[in-house]
């Protein structure tokens, strides 16, 4: 057993096979609808790249159980980051691309993992560049905490307790070429 331990100590470990990544993106679109009476109020706004993904994932969920097509968009958060200018290379922008108007809407932001909040806040500032939606939810494959700032999400995959020096890595086929996973390792 011993062994066994020091061999995959530093590798990354799977923490989600591709049916948990399904399962838990299935379950996040039922509570989305439990939470949401008027659905057709509701935009899932995908962060690059992977939330993007996951948003329609969401939507496709949400459109085989009510039979309701929910929009989705992107909202990118390069030019929106408090670490912009202390970045040793220059992020990549993205267009940002929301159905118009949010103004009554219900924007639901999705990303793939949330850990500090800083993306998430960023996101919410792209978004008010754009209008006033009347409520802005937050959406995450996975939350492994350490949060910098006041955010909750509102939906959660799953909790992934990490510790600072471990590094949550996403993969979806359509992003990564790679089948989907979730996978922790070391930085």
């Amino acid at each position: 057993m011993k062994q066994a331990k020091q061999k995959t100590s530093g590798a990354a470990v799977p923490t989600m096979d591709a049916e948990a990544i399904r399962r838990a993106l299935q379950r996040i679109a039922y509570e989305i609808i439990e939470r949401n009476t008027r659905l057709t109020d509701v935009v899932l706004a995908g962060i690059p790249s992977r939330g993007v993904e996951i948003a329609q994932r969401i939507a496709a969920f949400i459109h085989q159980i009510r039979k309701i097509n929910i929009e989705t968009g992107v909202i990118d958060v390069a030019m929106h980051r408090d670490d912009v200018g202390t970045r040793s290379e220059l992020p990549i922008v993205r267009e940002s691309k929301l159905p118009l108007p949010l103004e009554e809407r219900t924007v639901i932001v999705v990303d793939d993992v949330l850990y500090t909040g800083r993306t998430v806040r960023a996101a919410m500032d792209a978004i008010n560049s754009f209008g006033r939606p009347a409520r802005i939810q937050l959406a995450v494959l996975i939350d492994r905490g350490h949060r910098e700032l006041p955010i909750r999400p509102d939906y959660v995959g799953k909790n992934l307790p990490t510790s600072g020096g471990e590094k949550v890595q996403v993969r979806l086929q359509e992003t990564d070429n790679k089948p989907d996973a979730v996978w922790l390792g070391k930085q």
